[in-house]
C-alpha cells in the first residue's frame, strides 16, 4: 500500500514547528549544552592523542588522563603568560593616569572656550550624570558578573565530560549503531570519522590561525614601538575565535594604549592600520586558505549561525557556532533527504552553477 503524500504547505509546517522545538530547547538547555559542546570538542581533539598512548600500552582511563592534564597545563603556561604581560602593564599606570587626566583638562577647557561653561559646572554637571548613569545600568555590572561567575561553573565540568565522553566512547558508537539500525555500520562509522577529521582539522586550523596572526599583529606593533606589543598582538588573535568582528574588538585596547602613552595621535592611527590589514589578511587569505578548505561553510550560512548561536549562547555560542555548523553540514550530507540542505550551507564559492544549470538543461 502506498504511503499517503503529504502536502508542501504540512510539511514546511513540520519542519518550522520542529525548529522552533530545538531553538527553544538549545535556549532553555544551554547550562547543560554549552559545557557539553566545548567537552566535545575537546573530546575529539584529544582523540588522537588518547589513541596514540593507548597503542603504547597505556591503559584508557590513564591515557585520558595524562591527556587532559597535558592540556590543563598548556592552559596554566598560556593563563600565566598573559598575567606576566598584564603584570608588565602595572608599571605604565602613573603615565596612564597623568594621560587620562591631560586629556580631561583638555576637554573641559574646550567646552569652557567653545561654549562659555565653567570648569566648576562641568564637574559638577558630570558628576550628577555619572551618578545617575551608575543608579540607572547598575544592573549591566551585576548581570556581567553573574553571566561571568555562571560561565566559569560551567566551565569547570568540561574537564569531566571531556575524560567521560573519551573513555565511552567506544559505548557512544554502538549507541549511535543502535540508533541508525538501518543503516550499515560502515556507513556510521564513515560519518563518525568525517565529524572527527572536520572538528580536528578546524580546531587545528584555528590553532594555526591564531598563530600567524598573533605574529603578524607583533611585529606591526613592534614596528610602531608600541610596547607589550606580544600582549596586545597575540591577544587580538585570540579573539579570532569570535569571527569576523574578533580582531577588530581586540583592536580597540591598543589603539587606547598608544593613544595615551604616545605623544602624536598618528600611532593610535597607525595601530588601527595595522589591525586593519591584518584582519583583510585574515579573512581574505589566512583563515580561508588554514581552514576554508577543512570546513566547507558559506559566508552567509556562517553569519546566519553566528547570529542564531550568538543569541542563544551568547559569547559562547558566537565561538561554538562554525564547528557546530560544521557538523551539521557533515550529518546533512550524509542523510540523503537532507543533502539540499547541506548543499544550501556547503561552500558556494567553489560550485560551478553554470554547469549544474547546463547539466539540468
Amino acid at each position: 500500500m502506498k504511503a499517503k503524500e503529504h502536502p508542501f504547505y504540512e510539511k514546511l509546517s513540520y519542519v518550522l514547528i520542529s525548529l522552533l522545538i530545538i531553538i527553544y530547547g538549545l535556549y532553555l538547555l544551554k547550562d547543560l549544552l554549552i559545557p557539553l559542546a566545548f567537552g566535545g570538542l575537546l573530546a575529539i581533539l584529544l582523540l588522537p592523542i588518547c589513541s596514540k598512548l593507548e597503542r603504547w600500552k597505556f591503559p584508557r582511563w590513564l591515557a585520558i588522563t595524562v591527556a587532559i592534564i597535558l592540556s590543563i597545563g598548556v592552559l596554566f603556561l598560556v593563563s600565566y603568560l598573559v598575567y606576566v604581560q598584564i603584570a608588565d602593564l602595572e608599571e605604565v599606570l602613573p603615565q596612564l593616569n597623568e594621560k587620562a587626566a591631560e586629556y580631561y583638562r583638555s576637554i573641559t577647557y574646550y567646552i569652557s572656550d567653545t561654549f562659555n561653561i565653567r570648569r566648576s559646572v562641568q564637574k559638577k554637571e558630570g558628576e550628577k550624570l555619572l551618578t545617575e548613569w551608575v543608579k540607572n545600568n547598575g544592573d549591566i555590572f551585576t548581570n556581567m558578573l553573574s553571566v561571568t561567575t555562571n560561565f566559569l561553573s560551567n566551565m569547570a565540568i568540561v574537564p569531566l565530560y571531556v575524560f567521560l565522553l573519551l573513555l565511552y566512547r567506544d559505548f557512544m558508537r554502538v549507541f549511535f549503531y543502535k540508533i541508525f539500525n538501518s543503516v550499515s555500520h560502515h556507513r556510521v562509522d564513515v560519518v563518525l570519522r568525517k565529524i572527527k577529521d572536520v572538528v580536528i582539522n578546524y580546531l587545528v586550523g584555528l590553532i594555526m590561525v591564531i598563530g600567524v596572526i598573533g605574529a603578524l599583529n607583533t611585529t606591526g606593533l613592534w614596528i610602531l614601538k608600541i610596547d607589550h606589543a606580544i600582549f596586545f598582538g597575540f591577544f587580538a588573535a585570540v579573539l579570532v575565535l569570535i569571527p569576523y568582528i574578533g580582531i577588530a574588538i581586540g583592536a580597540l585596547l591598543p589603539i587606547a594604549f598608544a593613544l595615551i602613552t604616545k605623544d602624536s595621535y598618528w600611532s593610535a592611527v597607525g595601530v588601527a592600520a595595522v589591525f586593519f590589514v591584518v584582519q583583510f589578511l585574515e579573512g581574505n587569505f589566512i583563515t580561508p586558505y588554514i581552514v576554508g578548505s577543512k570546513v566547507s561553510i558559506n559566508s552567509m550560512a556562517a553569519i546566519i549561525s553566528l547570529i542564531i548561536f550568538g543569541s542563544l549562547w551568547g559569547v559562547s555560542g558566537l565561538i561554538l557556532a562554525l564547528p557546530i555548523t560544521a557538523i551539521i553540514k557533515v550529518i546533512f550530507d550524509s542523510v540523503e533527504g537532507l543533502k539540499p540542505f547541506g548543499f544550501l550551507i556547503g561552500d558556494a564559492d567553489h560550485l560551478d552553477v553554470k554547469h549544474h544549470q547546463e547539466k539540468r538543461g
